[in-house]
């Protein structure tokens, strides 16, 4: 009897260690039920060691490492001797006083992360590129992308640039530098947190208050909302349809895809943003806001300060304002804004596809201040008539998602595809049978634009609604979302699209 409970105790250890070991199938996301049961114990002891700082802090980097290690398995090697190289090279900037060798720890900095980044994410399209001007043969090499590098190393980045800028001082705390680097709930997918804004908070030891926590409690329900009864549901159920083969439905239908992956990409992305910063509050730190209803702009120009905000701040400071901002010619700032545009496109992933896309907000944006060049009197965003608000939104929308096309599409034929069906098989009759037999994934993409469109008040005063609400009551509605999103989710967990950037 005494062997069978022990075979019994091995078999349930088996099975414990292949759930909480690294599975590339399986990453620990938040949407999933075992982030949600670790988090739970994360949290308990996390509270129970708020007195002790140095423990805490110690506490949440292995849980941070492990959370990285779950997604990308041994990269979280590359992810701890990022944070020594910056440490290193902060202390040194600190000690430096010829400009000439602060000048030097910067383009260290930054050619050791560009260059992980055109190895694991550009060296497979560079070289197929290649050959494919010149003939020759090649074989993929097996690299794998280790999750959020894109995001960490840019925070790599940005802080270097800041000491060596004056903006903050160097790290002395290697502790404190590590938290910073490695904390896990922007770590796979942003926001992009600077280290002068999250480092102060570090050295603060701050404890989540009431309100904090009823706040982030109330993100990460609308986050979970956002990402699994909006995006996963659409996408999985008739965005990816179209786009895997276009042909096979008409223009309407195609054009309707194209609006269900923009609010499905942007349900996705502001999902995990939202969560992120919810998360964080629980532990007792604030993030800035990394959406800002990007579909109400009235310009490209606004458009990009609302949408993925800490990226195309961190864009702005430290590609566009280097190469001249707009303290430069009319061609020179135009180079600026496009070049930006287009490295910001190559940012999101190995494919010449994002290029375009980049290519094609970095022509908007070129356009949009043309035009306001040439005619001055033309309204700003918030300004003008009703109607003429109206049809500026009505327009920037169409042009965004116009764009997103090359962003989702596999392959500029895919795209020819798709304008194709939309010139010469419209085919609007089927209109009334699409709204029949996909009713539910209209539902979904009404409540998702409903839910981005409605006046930021409304979600505010929700929000304060919740805030003042009993924990209590507070418990019992976060479980009835969480019992909602079983119901409602795909029987496989649907990552997040921007873990792959």
């Amino acid at each position: 009897m005494i062997t069978d409970i022990f075979d019994r105790l091995n078999i349930e250890l088996d099975k414990v260690c292949a759930v909480l070991g690294y599975d590339p199938q399986n990453p620990l996301l938040f949407n999933t039920g075992l982030f949600l049961i670790l988090f739970v114990f994360f949290i308990g002891l996390y509270r129970m060691l708020r007195r002790f700082k140095t423990v805490k802090m110690i506490f949440v980097i292995l849980f941070s490492l492990y959370f990285y290690y779950k997604s990308s398995a041994g990269y979280c090697f590359i992810l701890l001797g990022v944070c020594i190289s910056d440490y290193l090279l902060g202390i040194w900037m600190g000690n430096a006083s010829k400009r000439w060798v602060r000048r030097l720890i910067v383009w260290l900095n930054v050619l050791m992360n560009v260059g992980m980044l055109v190895y694991f994410k550009y060296l497979n399209l560079l070289i197929d590129t290649f050959a494919n001007f010149t003939d020759a043969r090649f074989d993929v090499l097996d690299i794998v992308l280790p999750a959020g590098i894109s995001f960490f190393t840019f925070r790599s980045i940005s802080y270097i640039v800041d000491i060596y800028r004056g903006v903050i001082s160097p790290c002395r705390n290697f502790l404190d530098y590590t938290f910073f680097l490695t904390f896990f709930p922007p770590l796979l997918a942003g926001p992009v947190v600077r280290a002068k804004d999250m480092l102060p908070q570090i050295k603060a030891n701050p404890i989540a208050t009431r309100a904090m926590v009823s706040e982030g409690l109330f993100l990460v329900m609308a986050g979970l909302i956002k990402k699994v009864v909006v995006a996963d549901f659409i996408s999985g159920n008739f965005v990816d349809r179209v786009f895997d083969n276009p042909a096979l439905y008409s223009g309407i239908e195609n054009i309707i895809a194209v609006y269900g992956f923009t609010i499905q990409l942007y349900c996705d992305f502001s999902g995990y943003s939202d969560m992120a910063i919810g998360i964080a509050l629980l532990l007792g730190f604030r993030f800035k806001d990394n959406f800002a209803a990007p579909f109400k702009a009235q310009s490209p120009t606004e458009f990009w300060h609302r949408w993925h905000i800490s990226l195309s701040t961190w864009l702005r400071d430290y590609v566009y304002i280097p190469m001249g901002g707009n303290r430069c010619s009319r061609f020179r700032v135009g180079f600026n804004n496009a070049a930006t545009m287009v490295i910001g496109g190559l940012w999101h992933g190995a494919s010449w596809m994002y290029v375009i896309w980049g290519a094609i907000h970095g022509g908007m944006l070129v356009i949009h201040k043309e035009l306001k060049r040439l005619f001055p009197r033309l309204p700003e965003h918030k300004k003008g008539t009703p109607w003429r608000m109206a049809a500026n939104m009505f327009l920037t929308f169409n042009l965004v998602a116009f764009a997103f096309m090359f962003f989702r599409a596999r392959s500029l034929d895919v795209v020819g595809d798709m304008v194709d069906q939309v010139v010469h098989n419209f085919h609007a009759s089927v209109l009334p049978q699409f709204v029949e037999g996909y009713f539910l994934i209209v539902l979904a993409m009404l409540l998702g634009y409903f839910m981005h469109l409605s006046p930021k008040r409304w979600s505010d005063g929700a929000k304060g609604v919740y805030g003042r609400m009993p924990l209590i009551v507070q418990a019992f509605i976060l479980a009835i979302v969480i019992i909602l999103i079983i119901q409602v989710r795909q029987s496989d967990i649907v990552p997040f699209i921007y873990l792959q950037y």
